[in-house]
């Protein structure tokens, strides 16, 4: 069996204000970091193939705090970046209505359908990960890889893995460090076993 353990990055300061980040390189912060060591300390019994992530810091820092216990590097890409969100880059939600009101109601009705100005779809953000995703299963067959990205990119990723409408990508949440599991297994069907898990972020 193959299994994917797919995790969002810690939390950034933009993250806490409601900015958004898409392709813009913002660091974690400190309780980020810490969200990051308490899923590094979950997750360190694990028989870990290969780490990779999205070559944005907020990511790879993570990433990096994840694969210690395993003496594994991180092995970065850019298609496993978040959502290019083009124009709204650097906006909170609060402006994003203001400034672009008409095609923000409809992009958040229909995420699939809908390009962000100067950016991308979320049709846009499957082609490009769920793509690398299916290459790194491929190439870790079998065994058991962490991934991390982005809420987005998570969001069109498992959509894409069970062949989900991606117009219904903001039902499925994301919290910061959120574990997904999804197994693949050699009959050939697709398990997901765990969405949005955070039980290692109990007290904090």
């Amino acid at each position: 069996m193959t299994k994917l353990l797919l995790v969002r990055h810690g939390e950034t300061v933009w993250n806490h204000i409601s900015r958004y980040q898409g392709h813009t390189d913002i660091e974690l912060s400190e309780k980020g970091r810490k969200q990051a060591q308490l899923l590094s300390k979950s997750l360190h019994t694990e028989e870990i193939k290969a780490v990779y992530s999205s070559d944005l810091t907020r990511a790879a820092e993570t990433a990096s705090i994840l694969a210690a216990p395993h003496g594994l590097p991180v092995q970065v890409s850019k298609e496993l970046r978040e959502i290019n969100f083009g124009a709204w880059e650097g906006l909170t939600h609060r402006e994003i209505m203001e400034q672009f009101k008409d095609v923000a109601a409809e992009w958040y009705d229909h995420p699939g359908k809908v390009r962000i100005p100067g950016g991308e779809s979320f049709q846009d953000l499957k082609e490009r990960a769920y793509r690398k995703i299916l290459e790194l299963l491929a190439e870790n067959d079998p065994g058991t890889i962490i991934t991390v990205a982005h809420g987005g990119t998570i969001r069109a990723v498992v959509c894409g893995l069970l062949d989900i409408d991606l117009n219904h990508a903001f039902q499925i949440r994301q919290d910061n460090t959120a574990l997904n599991i999804i197994e693949y297994h050699p009959q050939g069907y697709t398990v997901l076993a765990l969405l949005n898990g955070t039980s290692h972020l109990r007290g904090i």
